[in-house]
């Protein structure tokens, strides 16, 4: 999958289940790592930086989830 995102933030929280994420300081948990592979198909469901669930649209050209605090992060197929 080729594409843009354009929100490149540290992720305090996993984007797929809202848990506080592993920071990266040491090898990331089975948990997250099954997240982390869902993330990969699937856009976020909640911001990586206050846990909020986010309003996410889907198209055919790719994705948008919108944090009602923190803006939009969007993903786009690239033709």
């Amino acid at each position: 999958m080729n594409g843009v995102s354009t929100n490149a933030t540290t992720a305090a929280f996993c984007g797929h289940c809202g848990e506080p994420s592993d920071g990266g300081a040491g090898p990331t948990s089975d948990v997250h790592r099954r997240c982390g592979e869902q993330l990969a198909m699937e856009p976020p469901r909640y911001c990586a930086a206050c846990r909020r669930r986010m309003k996410v649209q889907v198209t055919p050209l790719g994705w948008t989830a919108e944090c009602s605090r923190h803006g939009s992060t969007e993903m786009r197929m690239r033709p």
